[in-house]
């Protein structure tokens, strides 16, 4: 069974660590109350109750020095803080913010109540250790409880109205593609379609024409969602073929189909037998399914990423106003043309956007497809345009594309569609290449600051860079955005490799 799972990982790609995955109750919930578990919206209500838990103890920390003593000044604030902080680090039940169960009044007192009394006792704990005796201790105990209590309830009360509208249910629903064509995914996507209410949305049943049970009966082909996930966001994709006689080489070609396309991608157990206990395994509604593939960034990552982008963005274009508007007076005087040069560029999910550029090049010379790489000593880079490039002054436009989410500060750096390595376009040269738009494109990246950066001439220098994007990939995390941020500065601004 190891020896399976291991071919398993070597045909798809898959961590040689499984994840490990708690599932959620097995109970079925009734036909329209599917729970399933929305990161944004755990981490925002998350968020919420944090700024509600701090609000309530400032209102009651401004009500309390009608009732305590003058000696109390120090060790009031300082249970407040305490209580604060259990409530806030006390471990919760996570489940319990699974939609259409965050909803539920008696549900979520059963995720309120348990730290909110850790809160109060203590507070209680806090000032009987320094001293204070144990009944006005009980009185203020009882006074951030109730405070924190009502803030607690107006904000939930709040988030339920706010849910309950169809805008926000449509938001949070789920789209889901099923790849099959017998009768086990005509009634795998009819289940979600008919019962699962709107928690998930069916798009539709795909399988290739030439393979389908019942052609009548798909949306169309892998290639038709494969294209449609360009346009639909999708959260998941379930595979319900028809059991093979070699299903490692069955659904590792399926999965390796869709690696370009931006989704969670599961299978039904009973297609791959015997691994399903190394395998994570999952819940989507009332279905356990096995997890072939994760997007690399879950949703809720997603949003920290944007609002350190956009926050910092934000600070960067200020500061480096005077230094963009020297750099724009210098291009318009020492060469004809615009300030700016913008060229396609392929983005997020494959799509294309526009970057922006300071013009580096003489106008007459610009290369809008990008189907000759720039050179060291190119002589179509204008004198002033190089010394741009040396010091990567030129990317500082794409500061705009950041504001307007078409980029990230980090990220796998994006190229123009025809982009050539070794003769080849960059998706033909290497089948890993399209991985890398599964995140938003940066303006620096782990590639860049690791020294893999300027024209792609080899293979190989397309794979070492694709390699360190992928790792960049899975190594996620804000904190690394900021390493790779302050290498840039280090390594990047003076770089050799740069031109």
């Amino acid at each position: 069974m190891s020896e399976w799972y291991g071919q398993l990982q070597d045909s798809i790609g898959l961590s040689t660590d499984p994840i490990t995955y708690k599932t959620p109750s097995a109970r079925i919930a009734e036909p329209g109350t599917y729970p399933y578990y929305h990161s944004v919206l755990a981490g925002m209500i998350t968020s919420v109750d944090t700024l509600a838990i701090l609000a309530a103890t400032f209102i009651g920390a401004s009500v309390e020095p009608a009732i305590i003593h003058q000696d109390w000044r120090v060790a009031q604030p300082l249970a407040d803080l305490m209580s604060a902080l259990g409530f806030l680090m006390l471990p919760k039940n996570r489940r319990l913010l699974h939609v259409p169960t965050v909803q539920d009044f008696s549900a979520q007192v059963r995720y309120l109540t348990p730290p909110l009394l850790a809160g109060a006792l203590l507070h209680v704990i806090v000032l009987y250790m320094l001293h204070h005796p144990i009944v006005p201790s009980f009185e203020l105990a009882l006074t951030w409880l109730a405070f924190s209590t009502g803030v607690l309830a107006v904000v939930r009360g709040t988030e339920t109205v706010l849910l309950s509208r169809p805008a926000i249910a449509n938001q949070l629903a789920r789209n889901v593609a099923v790849v099959g064509s017998d009768d086990a995914a005509i009634r795998l996507a009819a289940r979600i379609g008919e019962e699962a209410g709107s928690t998930y949305r069916m798009i539709g049943v795909f399988d290739d024409h030439d393979t389908a049970l019942d052609p009548t009966a798909t949306t169309g082909t892998l290639d038709d969602l494969i294209e449609r996930s360009r346009e639909t966001p999708l959260h998941a994709i379930i595979l319900a073929i028809p059991p093979s006689t070699d299903p490692i080489d069955h659904v590792a070609e399926i999965n390796w189909r869709l690696r370009s396309v931006l989704a969670d991608v599961y299978v039904l157990p009973n297609i791959v037998h015997g691994i399903d206990v190394l395998l994570p395994i999952e819940r989507l509604g009332p279905f356990a399914l096995l997890v072939l593939q994760r997007r690399p960034l879950s949703d809720w990552q997603i949003v920290k990423k944007t609002v350190l982008d956009v926050f910092l963005g934000a600070i960067a274009l200020v500061m480096l106003a005077p230094l963009m508007a020297a750099v724009a007076i210098t291009i318009k005087a020492t060469s004809p043309g615009p300030v700016f040069f913008r060229q396609p560029r392929l983005g997020f999910n494959n799509r294309t956007f526009m970057v922006f550029k300071f013009r580096t090049m003489f106008t007459d010379k610009s290369d809008m497809m990008a189907a000759r790489q720039t050179a060291r000593d190119d002589p179509r880079v204008t004198p002033i345009g190089k010394w741009l490039r040396k010091l990567s002054i030129d990317e500082l436009p794409q500061l705009l594309n950041v504001l307007r989410g078409e980029m990230s500060l980090v990220g796998p750096r994006p190229h123009a569609p025809h982009t050539r390595a070794a003769g080849m376009l960059l998706d033909d040269a290497l089948a890993e290449y399209v991985i890398r738009h599964q995140v938003k494109p940066g303006i620096t990246g782990w590639a860049q600051v690791n020294g893999a950066r300027g024209q792609l001439v080899t293979l190989d220098d397309l794979r070492r860079r694709v390699e360190l994007d992928l790792e960049y990939m899975q190594r996620w995390s804000l904190r690394f955005d900021l390493k790779i941020l302050m290498l840039t500065v280090v390594r990047e601004v003076f770089s050799r490799h740069a031109f």
